[in-house]
């Protein structure tokens, strides 16, 4: 199977993943002194959540299907 097809098969696992770590990091950023590695926390959800999209534009930018 084409790897496009499980990365769309498993996009929603992705958005509910980078979901869930996001709202971790911004919550540990709310309660913590240090308020970076709870964003740091945040901006690696938001990555793990957009990585299909990410994923799809580097494919058309480099002329695949």
């Amino acid at each position: 199977m084409n790897p496009q097809l499980w990365l769309e098969a498993a996009t929603l696992v992705f958005n509910l993943i980078g979901m869930l770590i996001c709202i971790l990091g911004l919550t540990l950023a709310q309660k913590m002194t240090l308020r970076w590695p709870g964003y740091v926390i945040a901006v690696i959800g938001f990555l793990v959540a957009t990585m299909p999209l990410f994923y799809q534009l580097v494919q058309s930018l480099r002329g695949g299907a």
